[in-house]
């Protein structure tokens, strides 16, 4: 019996004529360094433009790497307020006492807590990927006596929330790193009570003079793109704050 891999020249003859009757499809992603696309998402995976990217794009954007844990310090910086005017993002939820908010990519924290006392009739769904992260939060929750606080673990792919269930979705300054940034949305979009806001927080992609890696800012036309790609509306972009753009999409 012929070995599989020993071919006759007959026999590549009739292989050749099937292939190319059938298309002459070529599976680009066994050529070295090809950008390939995945059939079934809207992501393509490609050597890095940019080292503080993963490889893998959506809509043009290359997706920057996730600040873990062992960065809390940075988030919880004493000066954080006054270089982004939190105070003044907290103003711009216009959040009602009864709200239920959910705070995705909560991180440490930063904003949870500051949200809580907004909603006391409400309550903040803090939700992350990282355990550790997670395991801050109930400590502080304790701490703070922020019993409204509810801490979520999500997943890459899924804030894991309940649908039609949240007023508000903050996300500040965590989108860019999504690595499954459509399903995410999706997500988002899904636990959105019907007249829902969605308030994207990003430093401007658009401004130089922002002390922050490339990758780890957005246009406001890019997120736009992004976000209206999966039905939210934008609304608008409250250009308040010296380092981030406020943009508010809402759920019809």
């Amino acid at each position: 019996m012929t070995h599989p891999t020993q071919w006759t020249g007959q026999a590549i003859i009739i292989f050749l004529i099937f292939w190319c009757a059938s298309g002459c499809k070529y599976d680009s992603s066994a050529t070295t360094n090809a950008t390939t696309v995945k059939p079934d998402s809207l992501y393509v995976y490609k050597k890095p433009i940019d080292p503080n990217g993963i490889g893998k794009y959506y809509r043009g954007r290359q997706i920057a790497y996730t600040m873990g844990h062992t960065e809390a310090s940075w988030l919880e910086r004493a000066e954080r307020e006054k270089e982004e005017r939190t105070d003044l993002l907290l103003q711009a939820l216009q959040l009602k006492p009864t709200d239920v908010v959910a705070d995705i990519g909560a991180g440490s924290g930063y904003f949870t807590f500051r949200i809580s006392p907004l909603v006391p009739q409400g309550k903040v769904l803090a939700v992350d990927v990282q355990q550790e992260f997670l395991n801050m939060l109930m400590d502080n929750r304790i701490l703070k006596n922020a019993f409204n606080v509810e801490p979520i673990l999500g997943s890459l792919q899924d804030p894991n929330l309940p649908t039609d269930s949240v007023d508000v979705v903050l996300l500040v300054d965590a989108y860019h790193e999504f690595s499954y940034p459509h399903e995410m949305l999706l997500g988002i979009k899904n636990a959105l009570k019907p007249g829902g806001r969605l308030v994207l927080v990003e430093y401007k992609a658009e401004d130089p003079y922002v002390p922050i890696k490339a990758l780890h800012r957005m246009s406001e036309k890019q997120a736009v793109k992004e976000v209206t790609g999966i039905g939210l509306k934008f609304v608008e972009n409250q250009n308040i704050l010296p380092l981030q753009h406020i943009l508010i999409f809402k759920k019809n």
